[in-house]
C-alpha cells in the first residue's frame, strides 16, 4: 500500500461518520473483532492478517475493508493502552448494540472469527478467547429471532 494510500485511509476513518456508508454496521464488526484479539495479551500481526483477510471476505470495497482493519486496531489500542475501555466495556457495547439493533446478530460470523484463535499460543488466553466466541454466537442465536 502506498503512502498516499495510507494518508487517504487513515484520513476517511478520522471522518467516517461522514465519508462511510453505514459507519456504524462498520464499528459493529470492528468491536467483534478486537474483542476476540485484545482477549490475547500477546496479539499481533498473525491476528490483524487474519482480520484483513476477513475484510476482504466480507466487504468488495477495498477502502472499507481498510476502514474495517483500522477501526479493529483502533479498539485493540483502547483497550490494551488502558485509556477508558476495557474488554467488558467493550463486550457490553456489542451487547447494547444488538439490543438497539437486532439486525446486528445477522452481521456475527463466528467462522470468520475462529482463525484468530489459531495465533494464540497460551491455553487460558485461548479459552478465554473461545468464551467470547460463545457469547457472540449464544448472543447471535438470541437476537436473530428478533429479527
Amino acid at each position: 500500500m502506498t503512502l498516499v494510500q495510507k494518508v487517504r485511509n487513515h484520513f476517511i476513518n478520522a471522518f467516517r461518520e461522514l465519508f462511510l456508508y453505514h459507519h456504524s454496521s462498520l464499528e459493529f464488526r470492528a468491536k467483534l473483532f478486537a474483542a476476540v484479539i485484545a482477549a490475547n495479551p500477546d496479539a499481533g500481526e498473525c491476528e490483524y492478517a487474519i482480520a484483513a483477510q476477513a475484510g476482504s471476505q466480507i466487504y468488495d470495497d477495498p477502502d472499507r475493508s481498510n476502514s474495517l482493519l483500522l477501526m479493529i486496531q483502533e479498539y485493540v489500542d483502547k483497550v490494551t493502552d488502558d485509556n477508558g475501555l476495557d474488554i467488558d466495556t467493550l463486550l457490553e457495547d456489542i451487547v447494547r448494540d444488538l439490543r438497539d439493533l437486532p439486525r446486528y446478530s445477522q452481521k456475527i460470523n463466528i467462522d470468520l472469527l475462529r482463525p484468530l484463535l489459531d495465533c494464540n499460543h497460551d491455553e487460558e488466553n485461548r479459552i478465554y478467547q473461545e468464551r467470547i466466541l460463545e457469547l457472540f454466537a449464544n448472543l447471535r442465536e438470541e437476537h436473530t429471532s428478533n429479527v
